[in-house]
């Protein structure tokens, strides 16, 4: 852990200048009580540096929480080993394909599934209770959960160091998240124009607790947080249908973590309650169990939390990008992305050349970064990997 100033704390040995100016550039907002934490992942982001933890008093920064609103991680452990597994992965790779929708603008035909339909329920009755009609976001967002989407989106079947089966997939809020999410940093902008707050960016525009448009904002965030958990719990339930369909025998979960690494919650911290917000960031609040995954083709990890104080009882919640998209397609080549995937069953194709591990930075050094802030508890290595383009 490094100590840049009273405001900010550092734990990432991997960091760029420009990230490292944009978090000392939000840390300096009059409302951060006690301090930024940078987690070992920490790179260049809208608003807030991605794999930053930001306290806030009476205020919330939306473009700090993120756009993909309730973006994290699900696992589940299966009573499975290796030897259990047929030996045609493909075939398991094919089926998660049809069942989820992939790609950004990849949604459900219908509704066909009884637990969709529930926790579709779930959150309708959430958003009469909120006040606002998800709708009015997108004319079909209930078709929406159960979708995974693109980027560094994906779906894995792993193996842990005893060889046991895992399912871990990695998803938020897709296109509803992400159209409340930029309807309020819009709403923050105009509010601090009008009422001529100066601001080191317009991203570190901010909503203040008290007013009508923070309430509005806090409540559809809480929804959108909670579609995603639910998105989540949807597609694993799909996955887990499709593996015991592939094993031939139905899957026994053994234990299932759902964790969020893009959100805001009402913490109390060095005597305060705060909005904290974890931009890239999971809690890690002594003895709870994390996610933290590497990138397309390297380690994954199933953690516990320290409750490092300093911290914000936070850690990183991935590998955290060391080259920009367009520039991994410029500087890496299909054969090095077939070499990194050597062993895995994946859809060979160009599309993914932006999520090549070596885009990423080092998850070895990220959790070594990250030793004061979980127990690794364990350590996946993936041999299905399932992505939208």
């Amino acid at each position: 852990m490094q100590k840049i100033n009273d405001r900010l704390f550092n734990w990432a040995s991997l960091l760029e200048n420009n990230p490292r100016e944009q978090a000392e550039l939000t840390a300096t907002m009059p409302f951060i009580h006690p301090h930024l934490a940078l987690m070992p992942d920490a790179h260049l982001g809208l608003g807030a540096t991605v794999g930053s933890v930001i306290p806030t008093l009476r205020a919330i920064i939306p473009a700090a929480v993120g756009v993909d609103i309730g973006c994290g991680m699900i696992a589940v452990r299966t009573q499975f080993s290796v030897g259990d597994l047929p030996e045609d992965r493909s075939v398991i790779r094919h089926s998660i394909e049809r069942s989820i929708p992939l790609s950004a603008g990849g949604y459900n035909h219908r509704i066909t599934r009884e637990h969709t339909q529930v926790r579709l329920d779930e959150l309708s009755t959430m958003a009469q209770d909120a006040g606002f009609d998800p709708s009015s976001y997108a004319k079909k967002w209930d078709v929406q959960l159960g979708s995974l989407g693109s980027g560094n989106h994906f779906i894995e079947v792993s193996l842990d160091e005893q060889d046991r089966v895992w399912l871990f997939l990695h998803s938020g809020s897709r296109g509803v998240g992400n159209r409340i999410a930029q309807r309020h940093i819009k709403v923050a902008r105009e509010l601090c124009e009008q009422w001529w707050i100066p601001l080191p960016h317009k991203d570190l525009a901010y909503l203040v607790e008290g007013t009508a448009e923070f309430d509005t904002y806090l409540r559809e965030l809480r929804w959108a947080q909670h579609f995603a958990l639910l998105n989540r719990e949807e597609m694993m339930d799909r996955v887990v249908h499709d593996v015991s369909h592939w094993v031939g025998e139905p899957v026994v979960e053994q234990e299932r973590i759902n964790c969020h690494h893009n959100y805001t919650e009402r913490e109390r911290h060095f005597g305060k309650d705060v909005w904290l917000s974890r931009k890239g960031a999971i809690n890690a609040e002594s003895g709870r169990p994390g996610l933290i995954p590497g990138s397309m083709g390297t380690a994954s990890y199933v953690v516990v939390g320290k409750g490092n104080p300093l911290a914000l009882n936070s850690s990183p919640h991935g590998a955290g990008r060391m080259y920009s998209r367009s520039k991994a397609r410029k500087t890496f080549t299909v054969d090095q992305l077939r070499t990194a995937m050597t062993g895995i069953e994946y859809r060979d194709t160009e599309a993914f050349l932006d999520e090549i591990p070596q885009a990423y930075k080092d998850i070895d050094v990220v959790m070594q970064d990250a030793a004061d802030l979980v127990e690794v508890r364990h350590t996946l290595r993936q041999i299905v990997n399932v992505k939208g383009d």
